[in-house]
């Protein structure tokens, strides 16, 4: 049945039925837009400097400001694209486009190229390099959110649609193999789970037995050997002395990190001064260790205040999903939320040591055009849903 139009006197048809150029401005939620366009310029002025050093020490592996400049170019229309979706027609095309990631995933084995040990990128022309382990995010929140719509989570039968969304794309993600973005699907499904209403002692149940697996994996093997290096070197990392011992080895990202981040002490050492652009011995400075060269830089003081305002954006995005009445609205809207807070936990928690060393980048903030691309089309969908307000007659559509 195709939708209506707002004064119902013909049907929506085109792109009229997918996209709605009435915004209603003033309800949306300009905290939560400027604190992502602030975290896209800081991204910028930080990736500008890491280039401007590049250039001073002549380094042959270089930075270029301009390039993400330009990705960032093209990828900002999906900003605007996710403002004027309508929530009908994205709930009624959910499945139709987490097959389309899906699909994607399948042909990196076939297309794909080879970086750091991981198979996870489609080359395209223009330069811009296709991440489908990226995109396939923004798929799972919103077939998840389709698949919790009707859903309650009270009945095991009710849990296998959800359940097997989630899982695949970890499988294949994982088989790349690239675990480290596989888990970052973990927690904005649990999170999603929960938000729709399924129980806690059983989301413990699935954490319990999430953990059995993961031992049963490290005692038989079933991990690639890397993997199991960056874990000991993790645990090792503990110990000064070891961390030290192994600076020139498997804790050389490790040790360049704690360096960068001790240096900075109480104000920082300045934008493009810090020994990480200097010396230029941090790996992935750009992306996966951008947070450390940021605490290097601003100093304690900048690092809490990018902890501080990156919790701001992921719980300003919370609490629009709490006051969203429409559930499909409600879910997309609290999934971008968890999106956002478990990158910044995972990418911040490696930079400190907290957690063991995986690629991920710092959505908004890190490098990388396919990441930008999800994150500004989440970002997008949150706000105009959040804006739109849709009328419902959920059950629960009038819930706190």
């Amino acid at each position: 049945m195709k939708p209506w139009s707002i004064k119902g006197t013909r049907p929506l048809s085109g792109w009229r039925s997918a996209l709605s150029l009435r915004i209603p401005w003033w309800r949306i939620d300009w905290p939560i837009l400027f604190l992502g366009l602030g975290f896209l310029a800081l991204g910028l002025l930080f990736v500008e400097h890491m280039a401007q050093a590049d250039e001073v020490f002549g380094r042959s592996h270089r930075i270029y400001s301009g390039t993400q400049l330009q990705k960032t170019l093209v990828v900002a229309p999906f900003l605007a694209l996710g403002l004027l979706v309508r929530p009908r027609w994205l709930r009624r095309n959910a499945f139709t486009l987490y097959s389309l990631t899906i699909a994607l995933l399948c042909l990196v084995p076939l297309l794909g190229e080879e970086r750091n040990g991981a198979k996870s990128w489609i080359p395209i022309p223009g330069g811009f390099d296709l991440q489908p382990s990226e995109l396939v995010k923004l798929g799972v929140i919103v077939a998840l959110a389709r698949a919790l719509y009707r859903t309650r989570l009270t009945r095991w039968k009710e849990w296998r649609t959800p359940t097997l969304i989630a899982l695949v794309p970890i499988a294949l993600v994982a088989l790349q193999p690239d675990l480290g973005t596989a888990m970052t699907l973990v927690p904005v499904t649990l999170g999603l789970f929960w938000l729709a209403g399924a129980r806690t002692r059983v989301l413990l149940g699935l954490l319990l037995g999430g953990a059995l697996v993961a031992g049963l994996a490290w005692q038989f093997e079933w991990v690639h050997g890397y993997q199991k290096k960056r874990i000991d070197t993790w645990a090792e990392s503990f110990d000064n002395d070891a961390l030290i011992a192994g600076r020139t080895g498997a804790a050389f990202q490790v040790y360049q990190a704690r360096v960068a981040i001790g240096n900075g002490g109480a104000l920082g050492t300045g934008l493009g001064r810090g020994v990480a652009n200097e010396a230029g011995n941090l790996p992935e400075r750009s992306t996966d260790t951008i947070f450390a060269v940021i605490a290097e830089e601003g100093g304690f003081v900048g690092a809490t205040a990018l902890v501080g305002a990156y919790l701001l954006f992921a719980g300003l995005l919370l609490v629009a999903a709490g006051r969203t009445r429409e559930r499909f609205s409600r879910l997309v809207i609290a999934g971008t939320g968890l999106y956002f807070a478990a990158h910044f936990a995972i990418n911040a928690g490696v930079n400190l040591g907290l957690i063991p060393m995986t690629g991920l980048t710092l959505p908004l903030v890190s490098t990388g055009g396919s990441s930008l691309l999800v994150s500004l089309a989440l970002l997008g969908l949150a706000l105009g849903m959040s804006a739109r307000a849709e009328p419902t007659l959920d059950s629960d559509s009038f819930n706190g």
